[in-house]
């Protein structure tokens, strides 16, 4: 079993959170290597957590541990859930942060950003998928706090999951879990594809849910904000100004050259964004 965990949450770094977290898993396997995905996630935002853990688990090893923790139902009736993938193993609250992992195995039911997407549904799991609800308190600290189940429930989970021990010894085994509709581009009436932004990094650069396999090729014209942008560049150094690439993770990007694209434009998560390809 692999030792690498990591930790993706939004916490932040104010308070000692992260650090309690870490001291819980050392405390158990002080072999852990921890790394940090994120702890800038928005409060409460599932849904950007569940983009970010997406755009880094598959660049760790095979079967690495990651823990995700962005869990507005804490204490709550919601479950905590172990769930293994050809490629890693995930340990979070049943509550849709691991939406994006399921979409890369299988499809996931699409949704417009403009929309609620905080609407659970519960999907029965295809072959590739094995998972537990985290329901045996011998692995647990205690007691155990009602708000701080990162520390005291998978804190210990996962730092057990390192040492080698089944996901079934923490809990019975299931076959299902909810996931959150997750926004994906369409076709307008022209047959243009009309997407959204996702995510805004900390340049200041837009992230859109357009994939590069969803361009039909760099001569296009890309709308955003009010604003034209013509063709796809490279690399960020290649032009001045306003420009669109396909970026690191595989999704169309809007960037400012030595700028913030965001402050630029005034855009935000959930703004529309036009592919019009060229006649």
């Amino acid at each position: 079993m692999s030792s690498i965990i990591t930790l993706t949450t939004d916490f932040g770094y104010e308070d000692a959170y992260v650090a309690v977290v870490k001291g819980a898993i050392l405390s158990i396997n002080p072999e852990a290597n921890i790394i940090d995905i994120s702890h800038s996630i928005k409060p409460q935002n599932i849904i950007q957590a569940a983009f970010i853990l997406s755009t880094a688990y598959r660049y760790f090893p095979k079967q690495t541990i990651h823990v995700a923790i962005v869990d507005p139902g804490v204490g709550s009736e919601r479950q905590g859930i172990i769930l293994k993938t050809p490629s890693a193993i995930f340990v979070a609250p049943d509550n849709g942060i691991l939406s994006y992992i399921i979409d890369d195995l299988f499809s996931v039911e699409s949704c417009s950003l403009t929309e609620q997407t905080h609407d659970l549904k519960e999907i029965v799991f295809k072959k590739g998928l094995e998972a537990a609800a985290i329901t045996d308190p011998r692995f647990w600290r205690h007691p155990v706090s009602p708000t701080f189940h990162g520390r005291d429930i998978f804190a210990p989970v996962a730092a057990g999951l390192s040492l080698g021990i089944s996901p079934y010894e923490f809990g019975e085994k299931i076959n299902s879990l909810h996931i959150l509709p997750i926004p994906k581009p369409t076709l307008d009436t022209e047959g243009n594809l009309v997407g959204r932004v996702l995510h805004v990094d900390r340049f200041g650069t837009l992230i859109t849910n357009i994939k590069s396999n969803d361009l039909t090729g760099k001569n296009i014209m890309i709308e955003v904000a009010g604003y034209c942008i013509q063709g796809i560049s490279d690399y960020y150094a290649q032009k001045e100004g306003i420009m669109a690439i396909v970026g690191s993770s595989g999704y169309l990007e809007v960037s400012l050259r030595d700028g913030s694209a965001c402050d630029f434009l005034g855009a935000i998560v959930g703004d529309e964004i036009k592919v019009i390809s060229a006649a």
